[in-house]
């Protein structure tokens, strides 16, 4: 793993996670542990989506992530999605201490793998677990599980039409105005038959939980980009500008 620190906008700090291969390969296990001080803000990114290769021995392979947020600092974690290539296996684990007065914007979203080799929802084994405490008490816990174990991925029961699921979890008093107008956006939207992109929300204590589901990655990438409108104005300049 690689961590990239371009020139500062204002007084925000920009991160990259990389890797030289570009993704995991089987056996590799990455682990990092980010501090915010007190009215600290960060962007914290990578470079592209996050390949996961395939492991036909099944070995570990996956990252770690444990964020510590003092009182007034903003973490907007915004990777790219992860790409699960046939036959892979995955685990991501992602922990979030806030202390009162913090705030934190998380992207966490898959694509179901390599499109234009005709690879669908074709890795083993995928799972991602994100856990949000706000001064030592649970906020969140979402876990997601997707196994061929339990049936195959593509079929009318499971991902069905859609290639790609996004989660997206803004709390915390510096972005509390936004989250109660993405609640209010929600819940007048229409409820359209086999809709192309699938979007609801749901009150988080201090913000919302976000979940958005497409048939194509563009789409959600969109509808990402347009949730996270409001970062720009608290990161000093837009991160997406020049890369979406």
């Amino acid at each position: 793993m690689k961590l990239l620190i371009p020139r500062p906008r204002g007084g925000c700090v920009w991160a990259c996670l990389g890797s030289f291969g570009g993704g995991f390969v089987a056996g590799d296990e990455t682990s990092i542990d980010v501090r915010l001080g007190a009215n600290a803000r960060c962007f914290l990114t990578t470079q592209a989506s996050t390949k996961i290769y395939r492991n036909p021995s099944q070995r570990p392979c996956g990252h770690t992530l444990r964020a510590r947020l003092e009182a007034g600092s903003l973490l907007v974690l915004a990777p790219d999605p992860i790409q699960s290539f046939a036959g892979s296996t995955y685990t991501q684990r992602q922990e979030f201490n806030l202390q009162p007065g913090a705030s934190l914007v998380l992207l966490d979203w898959f694509c179901s793998g390599r499109a234009a080799r005709r690879e669908r929802w074709s890795f083993t084994r995928l799972q991602s677990r994100n856990e949000i405490f706000l001064d030592e008490e649970r906020l969140l816990t979402d876990s997601l599980l997707l196994d061929q174990a339990h049936g195959p991925l593509d079929s009318a029961n499971r991902m069905g039409r859609f290639n790609c699921l996004a989660l997206l979890v803004i709390t915390g008093p510096m972005v509390a105005a936004v989250a109660t107008q993405i609640l209010t956006e929600v819940e007048s939207l229409p409820v359209t038959r086999r809709a192309e992109l699938v979007v609801s929300a749901s009150a988080l204590r201090h913000g919302v939980v976000m979940r958005i589901a497409g048939e194509s990655g563009e789409e959600v990438s969109r509808e990402v980009r347009r949730r996270l409108v409001f970062a720009a104005e608290l990161l000093g300049d837009d991160p997406w500008a020049r890369k979406w």
